[in-house]
């Protein structure tokens, strides 16, 4: 299907605002809906992109549209589709973007849905142009009142399947999560379940729904590809398409209630807490654990849509998803979720690998009053996955905060630089030759505990020169290296530094011996 057939589609009313000839003849692979001011990561080549243009305002609109047309144009779109009912028109700031980038834009009317212009793609590409039904009557109609009644996604998949004399069929999320599976599938492990999208094993095919993070897509999957005809095919995903907005919006409001109890949780108050809690669904008693979730700040939108798809992979006994007070996502989950959380958090990540996902979880509280303090913890460990990850997505535990280094990590990186250059001082002016060697046998010393033999050695130095530069040392920076605190505070320091090149190692490359040599 080519863009100009989509144009000519008279039942959709679209109106063109600019393209030029060659592009109208380009080739449609899918379609992408998505309100995210910067959509680039999200959409595939050969796409055309719909938009409500929530993103979009008055405020800033020429730097907006043009950062959103140029994240199409990088991602190969071959046309925008832009909502008119948000802003009465499609803004002209929005159109001179378009113009700039090459990228064909047309309008969509108020009254037409976003699902009736999937739906003319998706049958136009299976060749089905026909708009008659696959599915039997009786079925179609069961399916629509389950829909209605918010019935669970496998009842809904059960019963589409249940007519034919076909293969396993799966719900799956981007991440690998199966959300449901006809009645004596095989379980799909998550791994594997991630990478059926985009390849050639089986039927997989997108669910159609409103617009999402990329960690929260539906996918049905066949692990036989002929098994069903793709009208079938696409009749059910439109089924299910609308199962999961009926999902959405009921989490929507579940959201409300657990974003108050965000709100209460950033300014505790005892009675308010339990409230809340129990609101939430949340048991009177825990053990709870607190998760925080973030993205780098390039994408601040979809941390909480990651949170949620981690959530649903650890399948706690009880969970609430929400946002706090500064848009931080977080959730409030059983203690026995944690291990699942670690192990679903790299799938999760996976899903959008150009979008550094960084969470943090908190000690276990045993009741709603500990809630605050469990959320501080999580933060502090949020801190240390961005300071020891600073370009990989990781999840870090403050129950393995058990070192002063470890625990050092959860420390901003302004305020650990500025400890070090306090205490430090001169040591770390590294371009002079004598405090460079001060520092390092500074840190030789400390990391052999204290040991003047063994420094020596692995400085290949006399007892007496390690002598006379500790002395310096304690000049420079007023501090008594006999002393336990003030060895620990240069330590600390040392730790500290922001200096990629630092190291905790002996000069040698070895580690320093624990303090139970007998070497002194």
């Amino acid at each position: 299907m080519h863009v100009e057939h989509l144009l000519q589609d008279e039942s959709l009313g679209l109106r063109l605002l600019w393209s030029e000839d060659a592009l109208l003849r380009r080739e449609i692979s899918g379609v992408t809906v998505t309100d995210l001011e910067d959509p680039a990561r999200f959409v595939r080549p050969d796409e055309v992109v719909l938009s409500g243009l929530v993103w979009w305002s008055a405020d800033g609109g020429r730097d907006k549209a043009e950062r959103f047309v140029s994240g199409l144009k990088d991602a190969g779109a071959v046309a925008l589709l832009a909502g008119e009912e948000t802003h009465g028109s499609v803004p002209d700031d929005l159109v001179e973007a378009c113009v700039r980038h090459g990228v064909p834009v047309a309008g969509v009317p108020a009254h037409v849905m976003f699902r009736a212009i999937t739906d003319t793609v998706y049958l136009r590409q299976w060749g089905e142009l026909s708009r008659h039904h696959a599915l039997p009557e009786h079925v179609r109609g069961r399916l629509n009142r389950l829909v209605a009644q918010d019935a669970d996604p496998a009842l809904i998949l059960a019963t589409a399947f249940a007519h034919l004399d076909v293969a396993p069929a799966y719900v799956i999320t981007s991440t690998g999560r199966t959300v449901a599976a006809t009645p004596g599938a095989d379980p799909l492990p998550a791994r594997e379940a991630a990478a059926l999208p985009g390849n050639d094993s089986g039927a997989t095919v997108p669910v159609e729904s409103a617009a999402l993070t990329p960690y929260e897509r539906w996918w049905l999957h066949l692990p036989e590809a002929a098994a069903a005809p793709p009208r079938l095919l696409h009749e059910i995903t439109d089924v299910l398409g609308r199962c999961k907005e009926a999902l959405t919006r009921r989490r929507a409001a579940e959201q409300q209630t657990a974003d108050e109890l965000g709100r209460l949780l950033a300014a505790p108050r005892a009675g308010d807490l339990t409230t809340a809690a129990r609101a939430c669904g949340l048991p009177a008693h825990g053990p709870y654990r607190v998760v925080v979730a973030d993205t780098d700040d390039r994408h601040p939108g979809p941390a909480e849509g990651a949170l949620t798809e981690a959530v649903a992979h650890a399948a706690p006994a009880f969970a609430a998803v929400g946002r706090l007070p500064d848009g931080t996502a977080f959730a409030v989950v059983s203690e026995d979720a944690a291990a699942d959380l670690a192990q679903s958090w790299p799938l999760v990540a996976a899903c959008a690998p150009d979008v550094l996902l960084h969470g943090g979880l908190g000690t276990p509280a045993a009741d709603a009053t500990g809630l605050p303090g469990a959320l501080a913890e999580a933060r502090y460990a949020l801190s240390s996955a961005r300071s020891t990850g600073p370009d990989a997505s990781s999840l870090s535990d403050a129950v393995t905060l058990t070192t002063l280094d470890t625990l050092l990590t959860g420390v901003p990186a302004e305020v650990r630089s500025a400890f070090s250059r306090t205490v430090l001082g001169t040591l770390l002016n590294t371009e002079n030759a004598s405090a460079a060697a001060l520092l390092n046998t500074l840190e030789v010393f400390l990391a052999h505990d204290g040991s003047w033999a063994r420094t020596a050695e692995a400085l290949h130095l006399h007892v007496n020169t390690v002598h006379y530069r500790i002395q310096r040392i304690e000049h420079f920076t007023g501090r008594d290296l006999s002393r336990l605190r003030d060895r620990l505070d240069l330590w600390a320091a040392l730790l500290c530094r922001t200096d990629p090149d630092s190291t905790q190692t002996t000069t040698t490359g070895r580690r320093a011996r624990s303090s139970t040599s007998p070497a002194r």
